[in-house]
């Protein structure tokens, strides 16, 4: 007994607290250890993480805060990173692409009243493709969700107004940050006060002491420029995910502009890989394209960025179709924001700046046209021994229907052989190192760097067939949206004499009597003649196109 009780459970405090502890502690030093090295299998230490049962801090900051409406046991294969309200529709967002083809036609957009967990509206989407749907516009201050069924739904979203807001954002190699912005309602064309704005980086801007801010180096149009904060520069050099930037007005009144911009850093190379390159902006031009690419690659054309105004007529299929051959290098852009030309323009020459030498600015149905022996790159090389000259203007023929009433089966540089005797305005192809920091546009032409000049290339080595005045069937899809930021839409009552709009139609899309013999003064088939001479296959007598 006294064996027992010397042994018992009190042993440790009459041997000392050592002997008992010592195995507990080794003990528990191996149980840490093995949970340590668990968590350092992938490289990292082991932090507490709170997720939002909403969205990330990010995702707030773009959306606002809004409800969660209870999902069904099976998860959906997608989630909405962001929503953006145009005028006639909404424009849904995700991070990847997350949408297979069988899934298209049973997608569903659902639409939420205000603190109402019930959707009341169910709509399809007008397209599906790539990570955007588009959804028919949702009535002001309901949520949006998608559904694949009825009982799955991702988490509905407050769609964030388009007009007020920052869209877009790259890093220049100058180590500036451009941000593309709504709602600032600056004077085209022309130089704002630089000191009214700055840009703000982060990702929750609802906590300004998290915020890194900037001061504006430029601001005009839709684009500012700021110097890029350090830390932010080495975080956009590395993998780590970028922060948001957007656009702070200071000075009574100011505000903060929400975004859903990340700026986009570009790969550049040490030498220009190509001679002449071109850019267009198009909203369902995808059976106009190939004819476009193909011409233009003849003549010289060597990189195309195509900037895909918010399409839904299979372009993609067209553009993949023209990319198995290596002699069409075609780079599709989505650049969904409505009336965005100018910005479009400024966002790709930065884009091309680093591999082209020339980039041209021209729609799908406007062609470079060389009437004699003079190449394309006969014209760029002339200039290009001038370091001075920084744009070439090419004046535009517009033709019209020439007696066409249905579109010409064998394309447009065949079809179409009447116009108009004086040359309307000009199109450019521009040297992008010569750009003012600015980047103000006007469609036509670029404002340049001080010391740099522009040239009038004469008619006689270059113009441009503009095939603007189609077959009704085909110029009546302009009434429905311009792509030019101050262009006024075909229906809307302004500028009635503008330029931009067909002489004499006024704003109704109902197509005059005479409308396929209007437009007829010279009739010229240069293009045409020389179309056929290069192009025609000799054994069947057709063209590529």
């Amino acid at each position: 007994m006294k064996d027992r009780r010397r042994w018992g459970p009190n042993r440790c405090f009459r041997s000392g607290l050592w002997r008992c502890g010592l195995p507990v502690f080794l003990c528990c030093a191996i149980a840490s250890a093995l949970t340590f090295s668990a968590f350092r299998l992938f490289g990292v230490s082991f932090r507490p993480v709170l997720t939002s049962t909403w969205q990330n801090p990010a995702l707030s900051a773009i959306s606002g805060d809004g409800p969660v409406f209870p999902q069904h046991s099976s998860t959906p294969p997608f989630h909405i990173k962001d929503a953006i309200a145009f005028p006639d529709q909404v424009l849904l967002f995700f991070e990847h692409p997350p949408l297979v083809s069988n899934q298209e036609s049973n997608l569903l957009c659902l639409y939420f009243p205000p603190s109402s967990p019930h959707s009341n509206l169910q709509l399809r989407p007008f397209s599906v493709s790539d990570s955007i749907v588009r959804c028919p516009g949702a009535p002001r201050g309901f949520s949006i969700s998608l559904s694949e069924s009825p009982h799955v739904q991702v988490p509905a979203i407050h769609p964030r107004s388009w007009d007020h807001l920052s869209y877009s954002s790259l890093l220049d190699n100058d180590n500036t940050t451009l941000v593309f912005a709504k709602g600032l309602n600056l004077r085209p064309a022309r130089l704002s006060d630089p000191s009214r704005f700055r840009c703000v980086f982060g990702w929750d801007f609802s906590k300004e002491k998290y915020l890194l801010t900037t001061n504006a180096v430029s601001v005009a149009q839709e684009i500012i420029r700021c110097k890029t904060p350090l830390s932010v520069l080495s975080r956009l050099h590395s993998s780590k995910k970028p922060p948001l930037v957007s656009v702070n007005v200071r000075g009574r009144g100011g505000f903060t502009l929400p975004s859903i911009a990340h700026p986009e850093i570009l790969g550049g190379g040490r030498r220009k890989a190509y001679k002449m390159c071109v850019c267009t902006m198009l909203r369902n031009q995808a059976r106009f394209l190939k004819e476009w690419i193909i011409y233009h690659a003849r003549i010289g054309v060597q990189r195309w960025f195509i900037y895909d105004n918010n399409s839904d007529d299979d372009i993609e299929q067209v553009i993949e179709s023209m990319g198995v051959s290596p002699n069409y290098n075609v780079t599709r852009l989505l650049w969904p924001w409505v009336k965005t030309q100018e910005a479009g323009f400024a966002h790709c020459a930065i884009h091309a700046r680093d591999s082209c030498e020339w980039v041209g600015f021209i729609d799908v149905d406007e062609f470079l046209y060389l009437p004699t022996n003079v190449t394309l790159h006969d014209v760029l090389q002339n200039y290009s021994s001038n370091p001075s000259v920084g744009e070439l203007r090419t004046a535009c023929h517009s033709f019209g229907p020439s007696g066409l009433k249905t579109a010409p089966q064998e394309g447009v540089t065949v079809g179409y052989t009447c116009r108009m005797s004086a040359p309307e305005r000009h199109k450019s192809i521009i040297r992008p190192e010569a750009l003012n920091p600015s980047l103000i546009t006007v469609v036509h032409h670029f404002h340049l760097k001080e010391g740099k000049t522009f040239v009038d290339v004469d008619r006689g080595t270059m113009v441009i067939n503009h095939y603007k005045y189609q077959v009704w069937e085909v110029f009546k899809e302009k009434f429905y949206r311009r792509v030019a930021t101050y262009v006024a839409d075909w229906q809307d009552e302004e500028n009635v004499g503008s330029k931009d709009r067909a002489p004499g139609l006024g704003t109704k899309a109902v197509e005059p009597p005479d409308w396929s013999n209007r437009f007829c003064e010279v009739h010229d088939t240069g293009l045409r003649d020389w179309v056929l001479r290069v192009f025609t296959d000799s054994n069947p007598g057709q063209l590529p196109w």
